[in-house]
């Protein structure tokens, strides 16, 4: 976990650039979602990235595979398809998912993303709490997932997903 770092949107564009070289037309939108996202949010040094697509998985993950991504599948999270990279020394860590555009997931990440870039008071809550939960829970993912939960939950009742 570091302090947010505003050389995280160039580098989101890089990896958006190359992927637009090989993917304009074919997709709906590139999406920066995940806490490095979020300008003045702590965050793991990875970017998080939702492709949003119409109906051309197939297609669409044939490009990528071009391009050297691998499809890992949904691990878990129907309708949103991960993909993984061995060797971009030139681009950022990242995380890439493809998400078809009336995906659930992909509405909680951009409706959870756009209420922290407006809501900076809950930002900063979130922020201190993913810390505490960092140092607290250094070698324990599991854990630090469970112990910011409660903020997660928080956010989305919030932004209206949880009733």
């Amino acid at each position: 976990m570091v302090e947010y770092n505003p050389e995280w949107e160039n580098e989101f564009q890089k990896i958006e650039d190359e992927l637009l070289f090989v993917l304009a037309g074919k997709i709906l939108s590139i999406e920066h979602v995940g806490s490095t996202s979020v300008r003045g949010l702590a965050a793991k040094p990875i970017i998080d990235i939702d492709i949003v697509i119409d109906d051309n998985f197939d297609e669409v993950k044939s490009l990528l595979e071009s391009m050297g991504y691998h499809h890992e599948g949904d691990l878990g999270i129907p309708g949103r398809d991960a993909f993984k990279y061995e060797w971009k020394p030139h681009l950022m860590m990242h995380h890439l998912y493809v998400c078809k555009k009336d995906n659930e997931e992909l509405a909680r990440h951009l409706t959870f993303r756009n209420y922290l870039r407006e809501h900076p008071d809950v930002r900063d809550r979130y922020g201190a709490v993913k810390k505490e939960m960092a140092l607290r829970y250094f070698d324990d993912r599991d854990s630090y997932m469970i112990g910011k939960s409660s903020i997660i939950e928080e956010i989305y009742w919030m932004c209206g997903f949880i009733r």
